[in-house]
């Protein structure tokens, strides 16, 4: 099989259809927002509805890093990055880029998922105290991961948005 061959059935077209619906939650969260009301805290966190969207995607994205190089591959991504302005909404960025961004990275998380010769391909994780030492994961566990972090940050979108306007996704 070369990477150019796509598969969307079976294993690959479950992991894909449940990351699917995750992020249609998290992107259901945001629906008729303004910019402001996407930046804005409403809680004792510093979540705000589109600093979720934003590192929702930029950890997808890190993570299809992984999958292509590693962990090398992962860590030249994120140099830069501001860790903590990837959970507020900075100058200039709106809801509306956030999610084009979202949905650019979606595209290719989908086209990987769906062009890897095999899900068993896997890397040794970067050296971080929450990985055990010398671990690796599959491109499969690396896609179980993804949807995880979408469900548990979808859930907590939608508890700010509650807190801004009373509007529940899931509930």
């Amino acid at each position: 099989m070369t990477t150019t061959e796509t598969i969307t059935t079976g294993e690959r077209a479950d992991l894909l259809e449940t990351l699917a619906k995750h992020r249609y939650f998290l992107r259901f969260t945001v629906r008729d927002l303004t910019d402001e009301q996407a930046a804005r805290r409403t809680t004792a966190s510093q979540l705000c509805l589109g600093g979720l969207v934003k590192h929702v995607a930029a950890t997808e994205q890190s993570w299809m890093n992984f999958v292509l190089g590693g962990a090398d591959a992962m860590t030249r991504a994120r140099e830069g990055c501001d860790r903590e302005g990837q959970f507020r909404m900075l100058e200039g960025e709106t809801l509306a880029g956030l999610l084009e961004y979202y949905d650019e990275v979606a595209s290719k998380t989908d086209q990987i998922a769906a062009t890897l010769p095999d899900l068993d391909v896997s890397h040794p994780l970067p050296e971080a105290p929450w990985f055990e030492p010398s671990a690796r994961w599959s491109a499969r566990r690396v896609l179980l991961h993804v949807i995880a972090e979408t469900s548990q940050h979808a859930g907590h979108a939608d508890i700010v948005r509650e807190s801004l306007d009373g509007s529940k996704s899931m509930g």
